[in-house]
């Protein structure tokens, strides 16, 4: 058996640290995704929204498309139609792992993965961001909102109870 001579084991690490030094071999750290707003069953159109993860910010009016950067954290999503009081606050899309980072994982002996996931290219958002708005005054206040409303009982006023003597037991029945 014959193992590979010194320069050619230095050319392949310089080789796998070249590839691991790449963001990613096939996978991309921006992802465009379409945002639309939905009340009451219908598309809700001119809803300004807010999109945010741990690497940027990024405004939309709705229905639109948004070219984000990609991460390993969830996306925030925060949409308001002025003139109206819907609103919609979204604070966990989590992205998937994307198919390119097996390939890389192969390719660069594992190296790729950890790249890919600093750099956000081996996840995804879905595509199609579907964002729900809804009334807040169509909406039941929550049970301690409720209970938080209602006046406090009066406190009890002291009773004087005239004092009755006992009355006998009556005759115990042995069954």
């Amino acid at each position: 058996m014959r193992l590979p001579s010194s320069a050619a084991l230095a050319v392949r690490t310089l080789l796998l640290l070249a590839l691991g030094g790449c963001a990613t071999l096939t996978g991309n750290t921006e992802q465009m995704v379409l945002v639309q707003t939905v009340l009451d069953n219908r598309e809700l159109n001119g809803a300004g929204c807010i999109l945010s993860n741990d690497v940027g910010k990024w405004f939309v009016t709705t229905p639109g498309r948004i070219t984000i950067r990609k991460s390993q954290e969830p996306l925030t999503v925060d949409c308001r139609k002025h003139g109206s009081p819907a609103i919609a606050t979204d604070d966990h899309i989590d992205p998937k792992l994307n198919g390119s980072v097996w390939g890389n994982i192969i390719l660069t002996l594992g190296v790729g993965y950890f790249v890919d996931r600093n750099t956000g290219a081996g996840f995804d958002y879905p595509s199609i961001l579907t964002i729900v708005m809804q009334d807040p005054a169509r909406l039941a206040p929550p049970p301690a909102a409720i209970s938080a409303s209602l006046p406090a009982p009066a406190a009890p006023e002291a009773v004087v109870q005239p004092k009755v003597a006992p009355s006998p037991l009556p005759n115990s029945v042995v069954y």
